[in-house]
């Protein structure tokens, strides 16, 4: 599996909106200014994760995105599938019986794509927040945080 810009660039939104105080709405501007990403191709994939249900936008002079869950309930695999991500690695590989060394080895890496699938739903936004403000508070209070 490569995560590719896209994922890289949605996860790194989503973190961010998980960093403001009381879920408060992020305009697309004020994200992408904040992580360093292109302002309208972070829109597109915004517009993709509210149509999987991971962050609802708010209209208005105060308006923006905002997470539609607790970042406890959003895991790094919806981010990814949200946005087209695959998840399995090798989807054009296939073995051959009749060589045993071929099987083995693709057995082996279905085995660990199965294991990187469980692990890439297993952590969640949270888990990445709480990462991210220890490495704030090493820091010190004024750093400012970027993905």
């Amino acid at each position: 599996m490569k995560l590719t810009t896209k994922g890289h660039y949605s996860v790194k939104a989503l973190l961010d909106l998980s960093l403001q105080q009381k879920n408060r709405p992020s305009s697309t501007k004020v994200i992408a200014s904040r992580q360093n990403i292109p302002a309208p191709y972070l829109e597109k994939l915004l517009i993709e994760m509210r149509r999987a249900g991971l962050v609802k936008s708010i209209r208005g002079k105060d308006g923006g995105y905002q997470l539609a869950r607790e970042p406890v309930k959003i895991s790094l695999g919806e981010i990814l599938e949200a946005v087209g991500e695959t998840i399995e690695p090798l989807p054009h590989h296939r073995a051959y019986p009749q060589a045993s060394v071929d099987w083995v080895t693709f057995s082996l890496w279905h085995r660990l794509s199965q294991k990187l699938k469980e692990a890439l739903y297993s952590i969640t936004l949270a888990d990445l927040y709480y990462d991210a403000r220890s490495w704030q508070a090493s820091l010190g209070e004024e750093a400012s945080f970027v993905v």
